[in-house]
Order: structure tokens, then C-alpha cells, then sequence
């Protein structure tokens, strides 16, 4: 059950005005009256409201979250956090529930004081004690190993009670915030335990973070394990990417606009790069990465993500099952170049001077073989063989330790045909591309050629820039945030199915074989933008990287 906030009679006048900046011309369109609606507090019944407006706000309805390994990083950093954002926003219920699970020696109190520590510290909103302490009220602890039954059933008991007494109407989600390898045994629980099963007219919901599996074989086990207790429609797979207002905002882009999808196809694109770069080491992750691997990590889920919303057609619908359909022909389209090893580099960050001090090299990060080939930075060339795509290369790339943290997609276009200026006024001209920043600088840039001021012919890049911050009163959500709610709302709109992640699998898997039996990653120092075979690769094409 999901509510919206609802319509009502109370309205009050302003006025707005908005601005248009590209370069140094600023356009500012007539003032004109606003009508805003002034919104009462949460009414869940308020027959006015027209669920069909998406311009309102969205609520989610009586429901509660389980999180397993509350005490890991991403509950610290991202989860909690996340949840006392919605609460602070008025988006989550007034008796929604927080029940956290792990192996620690905690009373309630405890962990409403570790979630209280996390949000001050890494929430986005400004802490107000009204709505903490109404979250607090709902949140309950579950002391326990995953293959405890006892603690399985006082998580039962607890769910029990605050249907009772938070009125949460039996709707829980649950979220594995827990290692790959303890999936199976925490949704197995589940299932025995009778917490999988929703009573009449409620619901229950698996939040599955990455990796989802490490190769199509495993992926597939996890998944029949995983729908043998939960109905495909009741499994959410998280990518944050997909929660990042850019990556939503391509589709925006794309099909809200007449000027781009036109000239978004093989007969005006060159070639498409996303880059997703981290300025960082593996840190204290060796225990995950090891074995893992940058492709593994990044490149099959996040960027084959980011290439299937660039690529696919557009969809019937906003929903989720118009948008799969579109991403999994794309994904099924995609063709692997005939010689992987002259199109595909992976390579090691070596030790280096970066940002200032000496860091290490990944084989000598605590916990890793001194032998290990596990990619820290991986490039791939994927054709997608359609009548849009075909022979426009999509070049992904991904990797640690590199010049900066930065994620982009670039689609660069093809050079003008004919040229009436001379070779010299042209000289420092490039190609035209539009850039998608995804992150940290959320936005868009538009390059393009233009006179330089003189008497003389001289034509040079310049860009116009969107910006989030700069256009937008309103910060961007984390994508966490958006994330949560959705699960909440049964929105599946952002979250991978199960088809999709083994499509990615079969793109993956036989780069990943290729590059089991052909030698050692490259070594690439720490603070550049990889080793020297990825420039080389793009140069056979006659092309070169981005420098972001």
C-alpha cells in the first residue's frame, strides 16, 4: 500500500522566477503566478488526491525495515542515514519501524544509539529531535548469528509486536546488508520462520545488495534459491547507480527532449565512453575485493547499467516492465569483440606519489597475495548489434587509484562531413559531445565549436553546462534515499531483475575466462588514468580517452 500526500483546499499564492544560463547570456521568461498547494500534516485517507500527479510527493504507507549486518559500513553510512532523511522529509509513516540484526550484545537502547551517532554524522538533512524521537519509538534490536533460530524467532516476535503496537500492518521489507555468501542462509530464515509469507493484504520484500553472484553459474543458484521464497516481483536488487538523480535524468534527457534522441543513433555518433574513476585504494576491503575485481565490482553491474539506459529504445512506459524489456534487448544485442585481448585491459594500481603523499601499491595492501591478478582497473570495447548502435563502439572503463573520483557518460559525435575553414582554424577544435556527469559535479555538459572573438576565423570548443546545484532550490536526494522508498512503495522502476543480471553475466564471463589464462594485470601508477595499454587499445581505434 503506498499513499501520496493529498490534495486540499488550503492554497496560497506565489510568485517565481527561474533563470537560463549559457555563457554569458542570462534569459529570464515573464513572472507568473504559482498556485502551491499548503500541506497539512500526513492524512492517509483524504479522498482528494490524485494518485496519478507525480509531482506530489510520494509516502510510503504502514510498513517497517528489517536490516541484516546493521552494523556494517554501508547501515552506518548510507542506510540509517537514508532512513532518518525520509522521516525528515515527511516521507515515511508516522509508526514506520526500524529493526536492526547482527551479532552484537545489544539492548534497544544500544542501537537506537549507533543509529542515532550515524545519522548525525552522515545524514543530509538537519537533524530535528521531534522526528527522532518519533523514529526511535519504532526501533527495535535482533542480537543473533544468521543460523540462529532462536534469534529468528524474537525478529518474528518483534515484527509481531510492532504490527501491534506501531500499527505497521504486517508490511516489511527486509534488507540483506550482509556478504554475498550469507544470502541463501538469511533468506532460508526467513522462509522457516514464516517472515517471508505476508498475512492477507499486506506484503514482504528482499533487498538484495551487489555483487549478485560472481559468473552466470552462481548468479543463476542464487537466484533459484532467492525465488524459491520470495516471488520474483518481491526481490529487489540494489544498484545505486540507478538511484542517482543523472542516471534517472538520461531518460529525461533522451525522451523529454526533441533536440537529442534525433541525432542519437549510428548516423551522427562516433563512439560512446563511461567512465566510472575512484581516486581511492581498496582500504581496508581486501577480504571482498580480492578475487573480486574491478569488472566484477563496477563494470557488470553499474556500467552495463549506465550503457543499457544510453542505448535502449524508448520504452512504452515509465514502469518497470517497459523499461526492462528495453534494457534487456540492449543487453542481448551487445557483441563481444572477435580479439578480447586487444580490446580488453585490466591492470594493478602500483605505488606512487598521489595527492600529495606516497600510497601503496594494490599488492601491497593489507590482506592481499603478493601473487593475486585480481583487476583493480579494468577497459572493455562492447558493439551492440542493432539498427541504432551498429558499429558505434561503447569503451567502459573502471578503476582505483586513478587522477580523480568522477563518473561520466560520454556520447561524442561524429566530426562535421565538410569543413569550409581552413586546417589552422580548426586546429584546436574537437568533437562535439554531450557528457552526463554522474558524479561528484551532477549535470550535463554540451561541447561544441564556436568563433573565438578577433577578425580572424579561429573556431575553438566551448561548453554550455547544466548543473543540479545551480538549477535546482531543492539539493539532490541521496540515492539511497530514493532507493529505500521505492522498496517501501513496491516501485520497481530502478532495480535490476534477475534477467538483467545474468544477461550482464554473459558479457562478462568470457572476458573474465580470457583473462584467467593470458598473463598478469598491467601495472599502472597510482594517481594516472591507468596503465598505457587502455590508451593503446583506443588508439588502434583511432580514438583517445577523455580526461575528466
Amino acid at each position: 500500500m503506498s499513499t501520496e500526500l493529498p490534495d486540499t483546499t488550503a492554497e496560497e499564492t506565489t510568485t517565481t522566477e527561474s533563470t537560463t544560463t549559457t555563457g554569458n547570456t542570462t534569459t529570464r521568461p515573464a513572472e507568473q503566478e504559482v498556485t502551491v498547494p499548503v500541506l497539512p500534516a500526513a492524512d492517509w485517507s483524504n479522498p482528494l488526491r490524485d494518485a496519478r500527479d507525480r509531482r506530489l510527493p510520494r509516502i510510503a504507507g504502514p510498513s517497517g525495515l528489517v536490516i541484516f549486518g546493521v552494523t556494517g559500513d554501508l547501515s552506518r553510512k548510507k542506510l540509517m542515514p537514508a532512513v532518518y532523511d525520509l522521516a525528515n522529509r515527511g516521507l515515511l509513516p508516522p509508526g514506520f519501524s526500524l529493526v536492526g540484526f547482527a551479532r552484537r550484545d545489544w539492548e534497544d537502547q544500544d542501537f537506537a544509539q549507533v543509529v542515532h551517532d550515524a545519522v548525525r554524522e552522515h545524514a543530509r538533512t538537519p537533524f530535528r529531535e521531534e522526528v527522532w524521537q518519533q523514529l526511535v519509538e519504532g526501533m527495535r534490536f535482533i542480537p543473533g548469528d544468521f543460523d540462529d533460530d532462536t534469534a529468528f524467532k524474537q525478529l518474528r516476535s518483534a515484527v509481531e509486536e510492532l504490527d501491534a503496537s506501531r500499527g505497521t500492518s504486517g508490511n516489511y521489507a527486509f534488507y540483506l546488508s550482509v556478504p554475498p555468501k550469507f544470502f541463501p542462509k538469511v533468506v532460508r530464515q526467513l522462509k522457516k520462520h514464516g517472515l517471508a509469507k505476508a498475512p492477507g493484504g499486506s506484503w514482504r520484500r528482499a533487498v538484495i545488495e551487489k555483487p549478485f553472484g560472481r559468473d552466470l553459474r552462481s548468479a543463476r543458484e542464487l537466484n533459484t534459491i532467492v525465488h524459491d521464497v520470495f516471488e520474483p516481483d518481491q526481490v529487489f536488487r540494489i544498484d545505486h547507480y540507478l538511484g542517482k538523480e543523472t542516471v534517472q535524468n538520461i531518460l529525461a534527457l533522451r525522451f523529454a527532449n526533441q533536440m537529442y534522441e534525433p541525432i542519437w543513433n549510428r548516423s551522427y555518433v562516433d563512439h560512446v565512453q563511461i567512465t566510472m574513476a575512484e581516486d581511492i585504494g581498496i582500504g581496508g576491503r581486501a577480504g571482498y575485493y580480492d578475487g573480486i575485481g574491478a569488472a566484477r565490482d563496477v563494470i557488470q553491474n553499474h556500467l552495463l547499467q549506465l550503457m543499457a539506459l544510453t542505448a535502449m529504445e524508448e520504452p512504452a512506459a515509465f514502469d518497470a516492465e517497459s523499461l526492462l524489456m528495453e534494457k534487456l534487448k540492449v543487453l542481448r544485442a551487445v557483441k563481444l569483440p572477435e580479439d578480447i585481448g586487444a580490446h580488453t585491459v585490466r591492470g594493478q594500481y602500483a605505488p606512487a606519489w598521489q595527492g600529495g603523499e606516497q600510497v601503496r601499491g594494490y599488492l601491497e595492501e593489507d590482506g592481499i597475495d603478493p601473487a593475486s591478478t585480481t583487476d583493480t582497473y579494468a577497459a572493455i570495447k562492447l558493439n551492440v548489434d542493432n539498427r541504432r548502435w551498429a558499429g558505434v563502439p561503447f569503451y567502459l572503463r573502471t578503476g582505483k587509484r586513478l587522477g580523480r573520483r568522477v563518473t561520466e557518460i560520454a556520447v561524442v559525435f561524429q566530426r562535421a562531413p565538410h569543413s569550409p575553414f581552413d586546417s589552422t582554424a580548426t586546429e584546436e577544435l574537437g568533437q562535439n559531445a554531450i557528457v552526463i556527469r554522474v558524479q561528484p559535479d551532477e549535470g550535463m555538459t554540451v561541447r561544441f565549436g564556436s568563433k573565438v572573438p578577433g577578425t580572424s576565423m579561429e573556431i575553438r570548443d566551448v561548453t554550455m553546462d547544466f548543473a543540479y546545484g545551480e538549477s535546482f532550490t531543492e539539493s539532490s536526494p541521496e540515492a539511497y534515499e530514493r532507493l529505500i522508498l521505492d522498496v517501501l512503495l513496491g516501485d520497481a522502476n530502478l532495480f535490476p531483475r534477475h534477467q538483467e543480471v545474468e544477461e550482464s553475466w554473459k558479457i562478462l564471463d568470457p572476458i573474465e575466462e580470457h583473462w584467467a589464462t593470458h598473463g598478469r594485470p598491467a601495472q599502472y601508477a597510482s594517481g594516472s588514468w591507468g596503465p598505457g595499454e587502455a590508451d593503446e587499445m583506443l588508439a588502434r581505434d583511432g580514438r583517445s580517452w577523455r580526461r575528466p
